[in-house]
């Protein structure tokens, strides 16, 4: 994984990312790997909220927003690093903590379907797929219900770049996460280039206790 956020990973992109200022830089991300398009979007404020009570080391996620499609689609979006043990309880933990929030709005807003995307920078399981999605169905159903919970698994170490100077914008984002061709993947977007000055400002300013 890149080594700018390795450390820490959640809580350096949530300090950096979790801003007005660059919720560009979410957004273009979020579309590219959910594949839609967004009209709107809103940072949710728990992640800041609950640092108040959890242990530093605890890692919540880097990221909650509430989005509108064009296809003017309310969703609820869960952005997280996962490492360790246990990681698909993990994984169903962070979705039910991000749908949860949504109770705890202070807007009256309707409950909408929460959608996580999870980073590993390890392989999970045997599939070639380096992006995959779980949906969960009900018994005997063949068809999924829309607002069922759904969690994208990105296994960063199955990300192969064939030819870095035809990178798609997807490939671009893949690639810096991971931290491989990422002068390539700067060029290729100006949210990355952003990502990366903002990440290089973060480590210079920081202050060792």
């Amino acid at each position: 994984m890149n080594r700018k956020f390795v450390a820490k990973s959640n809580f350096v992109l949530r300090r950096v990312l979790n801003t007005e200022e660059n919720i560009d830089i979410l957004k273009e991300f979020i579309e590219v790997i959910l594949n839609l398009k967004i009209q709107e979007a809103k940072i949710n404020p728990y992640l800041e909220r609950l640092k108040a009570y959890l242990p530093a080391k605890e890692n919540f996620g880097i990221a909650d927003l509430r989005i509108k499609t064009d296809q003017n689609e309310e969703q609820n979006i869960g952005i997280q690093i996962i490492d360790g043990e246990h990681i698909l309880i993990k994984m169903l933990l962070y979705y039910a903590q991000i749908h949860t929030n949504q109770l705890k709005y202070s807007e009256h807003r309707k409950i909408v379907k929460t959608t996580t995307i999870n980073l590993l920078d390890f392989t999970l399981n045997k599939e070639l797929e380096y992006h995959s999605k779980m949906v969960v169905r009900e018994e005997n159903m063949t068809d999924v219900i829309h607002h069922y919970p759904e969690i994208h698994i990105l296994q960063l170490p199955k990300f192969k770049m064939i030819d870095n100077t035809n990178m798609t914008l997807k490939q671009a984002w893949i690639s810096y996460l991971k931290g491989e061709n990422t002068k390539e993947a700067i060029r290729k977007s100006k949210n990355i280039k952003k990502l990366d000055e903002l990440l290089e400002k973060y480590w210079r300013e920081e202050v060792i206790e």
